[in-house]
């Protein structure tokens, strides 16, 4: 079986990226200036992290006001990337919201690109027992006429598909679409688009796409069906695994939740964050970027019996009712200035749609044979049995970058 853990968000092509922006300067200085361009990347991508985490968790809390008790799903940093690439054709009131709401503020564009780049260019790979993969695209009116920088740029810092279509026939336009992403998710996300407002200019797609092998791995013959206990004292029977390993886990005693940190192979890690009964409130409510920090240094490694739910889920949002509640608007009225785009007037965004899905499972029979062959040290073995709703975040440990934030209130699915 392949990789253990596969996220995918709705996509516009698995895309690769090539190194830091490109600048004019002679062979003979490349070295030194492909040193210096990488570590001023590597800063302004230490600081978009630290925004962005503050950005995710101020987004999951609009969702979770509108899908209470509901499984939750996202990629901040996959939206975050995609506004970004909209600010190169923003300016004036419609630039400052994006920025005011996205956590942009008071960082110069040029850093805030160069740091998405870098991010992209080191997310984007295969390797170390993972592969995460970044795609953006662009539907954009026949109508219109792009501004030649504007699509250079989102092509060659974010790797953006720009694509012509013509919104007037809108069941051409749905079908040409969903046809595109489709093929570009091997028929793994259909029917993505339903309805489309017929004044839509552009349509904008991004994806995030992870699998990943957990560095611990769970034996299948040791996966056990148990009840999940859902809101209200109901219960559902899941497929509950089972391992024992040295993991990070700790408890907030003000927060009232355990904190379990499980490793992937490579630079990534999910980190479950288990409220206690009746807490799970409190905790959605401290949620922010502090907190995140609070729960990384009070880790520490233990021996440890885990039981995790084995689940899949997915979660769609159309994200302009709720970006709105953050204060983004103009990029969806008629007039904001998305000028350095396109000098049409009335230009606007018509939609942005954000499609997750995470299956989490054991690590498949050909790996599941080394499992037993662990040797743990002698010590009292903890047990953390997550067998109610919690919430999950991965993230990059080089740059505590969150990729995704997740509320798993039902790992069935229903």
């Amino acid at each position: 079986m392949n990789p253990t853990l596969g996220l995918g968000l709705l996509l516009a092509g698995l895309l690769t990226v090539e190194g830091i922006l490109k600048s004019n300067f002679s062979p003979k200085n490349h070295e030194a200036v492909s040193r210096d361009q990488v570590g001023k990347g590597r800063r302004a991508a230490q600081e978009l992290a630290k925004r962005n985490t503050d950005f995710g968790f101020r987004l999951y809390k609009k969702l979770s006001c509108n899908n209470s008790n509901k499984n939750i799903f996202f990629s901040p940093w996959s939206i975050s990337v995609a506004f970004s690439m909209l600010t190169l054709g923003a300016q004036d009131s419609t630039l400052a919201e994006i920025k005011q709401g996205f956590n942009f503020r008071n960082m110069p564009e040029k850093d805030l690109h160069e740091g998405f780049h870098y991010l992209i260019n080191r997310l984007n790979q295969r390797n170390h027992g993972h592969d995460l993969g970044l795609g953006n695209a662009l539907f954009i009116d026949k109508k219109l006429k792009p501004q030649k920088k504007f699509l250079t740029d989102v092509k060659n810092l974010y790797k953006a598909d720009t694509i012509p279509i013509n919104f007037r026939n809108l069941e051409n336009a749905q079908r040409q679409i969903n046809d595109y992403v489709n093929q570009k998710t091997q028929g793994k996300i259909s029917n993505l688009v339903k309805k489309i407002d017929p004044s839509t200019l552009i349509l904008l797609i991004n994806y995030v796409f992870f699998q990943a092998r957990w560095k611990h791995e769970f034996d299948p013959q040791a996966t056990k069906e148990e009840d999940f206990i859902l809101e209200g004292n109901r219960t559902v029977k899941v497929p509950m695994m089972i391992h024992s390993s040295v993991y990070a886990v700790g408890h907030d005693e003000q927060l009232s939740c355990t904190v379990l940190e499980m490793p992937f192979k490579g630079n990534l890690s999910a980190l479950f964050i288990l409220p206690d009964e009746g807490e799970m409130k409190n905790v959605e409510e401290a949620l922010g970027m502090n907190t995140f920090a609070k729960w990384k240094k009070l880790l520490n490694r233990s021996v440890t019996e885990v039981s995790v739910p084995r689940l899949s889920i997915s979660s769609q949002y159309d994200l302009k009712k709720t970006l709105s509640s953050l204060n983004v608007t103009k990029i969806f009225e008629d007039h904001g200035d998305l000028t350095r785009i396109s000098p049409h007037e009335g230009l606007k965004v018509g939609k942005v749609i954000h499609k997750a899905a995470l299956k989490m499972d054991e690590q498949g029979a050909e790996g599941a044979a080394g499992s037993g062959m662990e040797v743990l040290p002698m010590q009292t073995r903890l047990k953390i049995k997550i067998n109610r709703p919690f919430l999950l975040t991965i993230f990059d440990n080089s740059m505590n970058n969150i990729l995704f934030i997740g509320r798993i209130s039902n790992p069935s699915g229903n």
